[in-house]
């Protein structure tokens, strides 16, 4: 039989059949910078909030732009910025959540690290493979992307991705960054890159702009992709429009700004995008939903084994009937083996429930068929939507829900709630002014951006967006 993973790289090399659209209008540079959680009411509706962003605001004067993008299932991260750059649901794209399912609880809180693990053809296939240099500073899911010339991806060691690593993370990055010692003779110029993957403005994104400026000005890639992470820090922290949440944006709005400077030098018909992973909400309650499963019997609390005994229970996995895979704002519900002993009923008779009790947080159940209607969570038996403002906690014991939460706002919630839209922003030559889309789907950014770039992804199939004049 041959090897999976053989058989996924097949796949992706068969399905790199690029042609130029028809009828293109152009085939100029793109620069794609992502600002996660950037809820599209900070640019379109910045005079309300306060914001001093003038780089930003050019976009909805000059560029055309959305309302709202309708994020993918779940609205997190890794999913969402695989999304962006392949036009597909996690399902088919393969990146379904932000860290991996480890019902055994030996990964270590890994992530979806390496682009091998992306099924279907990216946008930085499709523009290497028609010749076109390609960049990447951060973006999720980009370790050993082979088809970015110029890559730092993001990347780190700790079961955090908050958390710095230690000092010689530095050889880390360099070791995963292409092309070979590229970050260390780049580290002699602008300074450390950060350890692991840094979320603040003055050690995560100030370095990441950094960075990302010099390969722009040093390589002129004809397509670039940036991703900038500290406005989800601060929105985690202190809510959604919150002083803090504005003053990193306006920070952030510099950035933007000397990035656009760098990539119209290099080619004035370059079109710079704007786009986001996700929307934010306030977190007012956390729902406890590990309690009323382990009062169930239908969950267990892992067994703590320390020195030989740890080392001799490695290779064998502790049972496990049910297991949470938490997106946030939506839990899927994994079954061991959905058809045995009952399990799957017993579930639905206490998700029943919960769900009927208004005081939850819980705003629906869903099956199997309903999750895979929004291409998220493949494999999962049901799916807990919680209300906008309650999310996932993980206390074991005490309260269902409580009034309180480690985090000011957060994000994973269902991806048709408005709270959740994210970000598509354009500006360039050609490029319609003032132009209003509306509410847009996600997928349909990365067929409009192979549009700009000359190049075709066979597989989305969302149609590309109207934006020339």
């Amino acid at each position: 039989m041959m090897n999976i993973r053989v058989f996924s790289r097949l796949a992706r090399i068969t399905a790199l059949i690029f042609l130029p659209c028809a009828g293109m209008a152009w085939a100029d540079p793109v620069l794609m910078i992502s600002i996660d959680g950037l809820k599209p009411e900070y640019i379109t509706h910045a005079d309300e909030h306060g914001l001093h962003i003038p780089n930003l605001r050019r976009f909805v004067q000059e560029g055309t732009y959305a309302d709202g993008v309708i994020p993918v299932l779940p609205t997190v991260t890794y999913p969402d910025h695989t999304t962006l750059i392949t036009g597909v649901w996690p399902a088919e794209h393969g990146i379904i959540n932000n860290s991996l399912f480890d019902p055994n609880h030996n990964l270590a809180g890994a992530w979806y690290w390496y682009a091998e693990s992306i099924k279907v053809p990216t946008l930085w296939d499709a523009a290497h493979q028609a010749g076109i240099g390609t960049a990447s500073v951060s973006w999720p899911v980009s370790v050993n992307a082979t088809s970015v010339d110029t890559l730092i991806p993001e990347f780190w060691r700790t079961n955090s991705p908050a958390i710095g690593g230690n000092d010689q993370d530095r050889y880390l990055m360099n070791a995963v960054s292409r092309p070979d010692n590229m970050l260390d003779e780049m580290e002699k110029r602008l300074g450390l890159y950060m350890p692991g993957n840094d979320t603040t403005v003055e050690n995560g994104d100030t370095v990441r702009a950094r960075f990302a400026l010099d390969i722009l000005q040093r390589k002129k890639p004809g397509f670039m992709t940036i991703h900038l992470s500290a406005m989800d820090e601060s929105e985690h922290l202190h809510g959604p429009f919150s002083p803090e949440a504005n003053q990193t944006l306006e920070a952030v709005d510099g950035m933007v700004g000397q990035l656009m400077q760098a990539a119209l030098a290099n080619d004035p018909k370059t079109k710079i995008v704007i786009v986001s992973d996700h929307g934010f909400v306030a977190i007012t309650h956390s729902v406890n939903l590990y309690i009323p499963f382990l009062e169930a019997g239908l969950m267990q609390l892992p067994t703590k084994r320390t020195g030989i005994e740890a080392m001799l229970s490695s290779s064998t996995p502790e049972p496990w009937k049910v297991e949470f895979y938490s997106g946030g704002g939506v839990t899927a519900i994994m079954l061991h083996d959905p058809a045995g002993m009952g399990t799957k009923e017993k579930v639905h008779t206490l998700l029943t429930k919960l769900a009927a009790d208004p005081n939850n947080g819980i705003e629906s159940i869903l099956d199997e068929k309903q999750i895979a209607e929004r291409g998220g969570f493949p494999g999962a038996s049901y799916l807990i939507v919680m209300k906008p403002g309650y999310s996932a906690g993980a206390a074991t014991s005490g309260p269902l829900v409580t009034g309180e939460s480690m985090l000011k706002g957060s994000h994973g919630f269902w991806p048709l709630f408005p709270e959740m839209r994210s970000s598509f922003f354009v500006l360039g030559q050609g490029v319609a002014h003032n132009r209003d889309l509306g509410v847009i789907d996600m997928r349909q950014i990365a067929p409009t951006v192979a549009s700009v770039l000359g190049v075709s992804l066979p597989t989305a199939r969302q149609p590309k967006l109207r934006i020339e004049q």
